[in-house]
């Protein structure tokens, strides 16, 4: 073993390690393995930043802007009620609809993404049949997994492998080639939970009823939001006039919280959204969240020179296409429990206000800013319908649970839903007939979504999960780098070594086994990139097809059902569904060995080891 390959897998190592233990982020630790290869001499600064221009790279950040125009144009939520609709009020029913959507939508966009778009539709599901989130939950994250088994861009192993096939001078998987076998896992896997759901949460007790999909004013009186609301005029030398909300301290002077300001400008009145950087003129009416209810009103008023105006209804009910309120929890890997909410500083961060936390099911009263906040805490935001799609984006320490049934009416390009899923018709079409490279035909599909208004430039740049790609071309350098070291060599001549006298089938079943294991510590692209070179050279040595081979690491891959760690995926659903990590072991650790036979049986058949000459 020579010394560039010791330094090569003591970065490795380094690298699992950080991932395992989630710190420091990953995309850091892909950012400082840029630095480090060059530096050690086993790249040279051309080779390390090799994956910038990987055509895989830029297909992935394509797919989460055409996946952000089916979020945008509303396609997602409609999906969602025509869930309910269809299954008539039946669990079994609803349980195969849902996985059956999720897959489908898995198969072209991010799997994390969809996930994340549908734990508040599940949520609203449950609460509208009576069912407990843990039933519903975990088939979730299953078909979440299962859609990377679909087709080619379901996800981006599948696009590590195509690349390093092509890589090898071959041609690489074509657009359904996972198809076959992604489609026989998939209708196991709806079997299977439709079983295995009795492990799961237990039907809600008799008599305990769930609430239907809440409307903002219902959202906000959940809250108590309803004994608070107030409009506030700013009078002609009010102490508040030409300075900004963040140098006022009205929050923790005086409990109160400006929400939204409406402001006359050329004879019509405008709703502004209110930041810390919000000027406050002469004239302005403030809409205000009194932190204590029954506190002198105008006392406050003549004190700052205010006026209370009328306030026939809820003004999130009145201004419900530009006001917006989302319920937000904290998933298991946020950093932010522990922190009080004047140190989160949503309002600059985030340009929304905190006007609720639940606690316990119990909406606690007061003023908040010095709240301690705990991991199971619920807050109520409200701001922008713009701004509260942006926090849904932001998973690692924000994860919006629900969203009311308005959420419907204001979706940013609504109108335009057909066109979307007409752009995503041609983007199949061109990928499935080989017209134009895969990667051409994502981009021909963002540009068209573009000049369609689906999407607008700041959201296309804002649903790249920046992360996720620096992630990939951080990694991507290992694969060349153990090649160049003998590092694949000293893999495939270990696996034969053990196993060479078993057959190919037991071949087949390591390179599974082997792939799935890695991937549960560490994220499954980074598994794809160090494992599809073996199976490639592990193919090579053997004289066999490297397709069989490739595509045993990309599924098992995608078999990530063993731990709560190994997918963002699980990760997402573990605080909705009151799961343990006890609970994906039990149920994911059999349907993986169900998922590794069937993969072990149907890809020989699909991709012959050694194709006829």
């Amino acid at each position: 073993m020579n010394t560039e390959l010791l330094c090569v897998l003591a970065m490795l190592l380094f690298c699992i390690g950080c991932f395992a233990a989630n710190k420091p982020r990953a995309d850091v630790v892909a950012l400082l393995m840029l630095v480090l290869f060059p530096l050690t001499g086993v790249l040279d600064l051309q080779q390390t930043l090799a994956g910038f221009s990987d055509p895989a790279v830029i297909l992935i950040a394509a797919l989460f802007v055409i996946g952000d125009g089916l979020v945008r144009t509303g396609i997602v939520y409609r999906l969602g009620d025509a869930l309910v609709r269809v299954s008539a009020n039946s669990e079994t029913r609803l349980l195969v609809l849902l996985m059956l959507a999720v897959a489908l939508l898995g198969s072209v966009m991010s799997s994390t993404g969809v996930v994340a778009i549908f734990i508040p539709v599940v949520l609203s599901i449950c609460a509208r049949m009576n069912i407990a989130p843990g039933r519903l939950m975990m088939p979730l994250a299953f078909a979440a997994l299962i859609s990377g088994m679909q087709t080619l861009v379901a996800t981006p192993p599948n696009m590590v492998v195509h690349s390093e096939l092509q890589r090898n001078g071959l041609e690489g998987f074509n657009f359904f080639s996972f198809t076959p076998i992604g489609l026989v896992v998939l209708v196991l896997g709806i079997g299977y939970m439709l079983l295995a759901r009795r492990w799961l949460k237990p039907q809600l007790a008799p008599g305990q009823s769930g609430a239907p999909r809440l409307t903002l004013s219902a959202l906000a009186q959940s809250y108590r939001l309803n004994e608070r609301e107030h409009r506030l005029k700013v009078l002609p030398g009010s102490l508040l006039l030409n300075q900004q909300l963040n140098e006022l301290a009205l929050r923790k002077d005086y409990g109160i919280n400006v929400v939204a300001v409406e402001r006359l400008q050329k004879f019509r009145t405008l709703l502004l959204n209110a930041t810390g950087n919000t000027v406050v003129q002469a004239g302005d009416v403030l809409l205000v969240d009194l932190m204590y209810p029954a506190q002198d009103l105008l006392q406050i008023c003549l004190q700052l020179g205010l006026e209370a105006q009328p306030l026939t209804s809820s003004y999130y009910s009145l201004y419900a296409h530009e006001l917006g309120l989302a319920e937000v929890a904290f998933p298991p890997e946020s950093a932010l429990p522990g922190k009080t909410i004047q140190q989160l500083s949503f309002r600059s961060r985030h340009k929304l206000n905190v006007v609720g936390l639940r606690r316990r099911g119990e909406a606690l009263q007061g003023v908040l800013v010095d709240e301690q906040l705990q991991q199971a805490d619920t807050l109520l935001v409200a701001g922008n319908w713009k701004d509260i799609h942006n926090l849904q984006r932001q998973g690692r320490d924000f994860l919006v649970l629900s969203l009311p049934a308005e959420v419907d009416e204001v979706t940013p390009a609504a109108r335009k839903a057909p066109h979307a899923l007409g752009c995503l018709a041609l983007m199949v079409l061109l990928m499935v007939t080989g017209i134009v490279p895969n990667v051409i035909a994502a981009l021909i599909t963002c540009l068209l979504l573009g000049a369609l208004r689906c999407i607008d430039l700041n959201s296309a740049y804002k649903a790249i999960h920046w992360p996720s790609l620096v992630l990939i071309i951080g990694m991507l350098p290992f694969a060349l780098a153990l090649q160049k070291t003998g590092g694949i060599e000293l893999a495939v001549s270990s696996l034969l070594y053990v196993l060479g006298d078993s057959g190919d089938y037991a071949l087949l079943a390591a390179l599974f086994v082997l792939t799935a294991l890695t991937g549960a510590f560490i994220s499954n692209t980074a598994t794809a990139v160090l494992l599809a070179p073996v199976a490639v050279t592990l193919a090579t040595t053997l004289g066999a097809s490297p397709y069989p081979f490739a595509m045993m690491v990309a599924l098992a891959a995608s078999a990530a059902f063993m731990t709560p760690v190994s997918s963002p995926v699980n990760t997402l659903v573990l605080g909705p569904g009151q799961y343990k990590f006890s609970d994906f072991v039990r149920i994911g650790l059999p349907f993986t060995l169900l998922v590794l036979v069937v993969s072990v049986l149907l890809v020989p058949l699909l991709f012959p080891l050694y194709p006829a000459q």
